[in-house]
């Protein structure tokens, strides 16, 4: 069940099926007509839409964290620290092992973001920019090609949300937000002295209401769509990061440093 909409319908049949077996099974005197369900069951779905709507919108406020910021507000590697190469990025072959649609949206965000961190330190990114290109083709996700940059695709924007929505591609969203901040949250704690430094309180207070966002969305629609239900699994235990500001957010990191890597681990295999 891949659109928004199938999903609304779903849970609309479930909503009739329960006022028919509260009254025993009996009919109304005279049968709800055609008519009057399809009005029903448009009005569920416009208030199911409206609520991921809203969520989506929230997300989309949100500033990127800031560790995929670059210049003067991004961080800032000396020569020396370009030196020391991170061996924590994932393989770009690990595109290959990505077999459904949802392993390859995921796989997709997180590589992106990984090329991101790869340029930062100078390492080549022709394996990734390789993988990107090849995934994005397998995906053939036309909501890409309304993107201004393709290269932000892991800002989970309104402008991504709603070119999704419009082919029909809502459910893959959230599967690309989860890796998205999974993996920016990953790679934060593999060197946090240096990447928590660009953030403020703000940005602190974000990764927890990103969280919740996330977590809100995924749960409503796991119930609807099985390959979302690994994913609330995997962001479940990222319940606990609730900072309010830098000094938590270093705290809490590092006590869920594990649950990270496992939720990373569950999601871009």
């Amino acid at each position: 069940m891949k659109k928004l909409s199938l999903v609304a319908v779903a849970f609309a049949a479930m909503i009739f099926a329960s006022c028919a077996g509260g009254q025993g099974g009996q009919k109304s005197e005279a049968e709800q007509t055609d008519s009057v369900k399809s009005f029903e069951q448009e009005q569920l779905e416009a208030s199911i839409k409206i609520q991921f709507d809203s969520l989506a919108s929230e997300l989309g406020k949100l500033k990127p964290l800031p560790i995929m910021q670059s210049g003067e507000n991004g961080i800032q590697l000396t020569d020396q620290e370009k030196q020391v190469k991170p061996d924590y990025l994932l393989d770009a072959a690990v595109a290959d092992n990505a077999t459904t649609l949802a392993e390859k949206y995921r796989v997709l965000s997180a590589l992106v973001v990984d090329q991101k961190i790869a340029a930062l330190y100078d390492m080549p990114t022709e394996d990734y920019d390789k993988a990107i290109t090849k995934l994005m083709a397998d995906i053939s996700d036309p909501s890409f090609k309304e993107i201004e940059d393709q290269n932000t695709i892991y800002e989970t924007n309104q402008s991504l949300y709603n070119a999704m929505d419009k082919n029909g591609r809502i459910n893959y969203y959230w599967q690309m937000a989860a890796a998205v901040l999974v993996e920016q949250l990953y790679v934060l704690n593999q060197n946090t002295d240096k990447f928590i430094t660009v953030f403020d309180d703000d940005a602190a207070a974000n990764v927890t209401f990103r969280i919740i966002l996330l977590q809100d969305a995924i749960e409503r629609l796991s119930a609807y769509d099985t390959e979302l239900v690994p994913v609330a699994k995997a962001i479940e235990p990222l319940k606990t990061l609730n900072a309010i500001d830098v000094e938590q957010l270093k705290e809490q990191l590092a006590k869920v440093a594990v649950e990270v890597a496992d939720a990373r681990e569950a999601l871009v295999k």
